[in-house]
């Protein structure tokens, strides 16, 4: 499986940490539409990604904290992805639903990620892609120091994907 190191935080606004993020980053961004169905599974995660039209399955294990954690992932192309959804989703069944505007900037082997998510609000996601043979703790330096440059609090971290979000959201407002 393929690794990678990720930090995930709230912050205020995309449109604000957009300036810093493209002082970085090695070129302009890509603007990604994505709807993520995450489904239910025995272990790790399984979701499918659908956007602009293309489909990828990606399935993944990462621990919950709000630090660089690695994560093991596959990735295979689902050419038909509406039709894999309602499969997938008659089997297996539906955990939740996670769609987001995404701007993709890359800086060397890191992904920068700023996501807009319905019902959620904005979001700072480094991707640190491991290469072979490389360490945990170098892909964590790496992702520690674009976070250090961003001049982002600690605190701002979260250790849950946006589907654990949206669960919580959905309990708070139900109680």
């Amino acid at each position: 499986m393929a690794r990678n190191i990720e930090i995930k935080a709230r912050i205020d606004s995309v449109e604000r940490l957009s300036g810093p993020v493209r002082a970085l980053a090695d070129g302009p961004p890509a603007e990604l539409l994505q709807d993520d169905t995450f489904f239910s599974c025995t272990s790790g995660r399984l979701k499918l990604r659908v956007c602009n039209g293309e489909g990828e399955l990606i399935a993944y294990e990462r621990p919950d904290a709000s630090g660089p954690r690695e994560s093991r992932y596959a990735i295979y192309a689902a050419p038909r992805p509406e039709e894999l959804r309602q499969v997938l989703a008659q089997t297996l069944g539906v955990r939740g639903r996670v769609v987001k505007r995404r701007l993709l900037f890359l800086r060397g082997q890191t992904r920068i990620h700023l996501d807009r998510v319905e019902g959620l609000g904005d979001f700072l996601e480094l991707e640190v892609v491991l290469r072979e043979g490389q360490t945990a703790q170098e892909g964590t330096a790496i992702a520690e120091d674009i976070f250090a440059r961003l001049g982002l609090a600690p605190a701002s971290r979260i250790a849950v994907a946006y589907r654990d979000l949206l669960e919580e959201a959905d309990r708070d407002a139900a109680s």
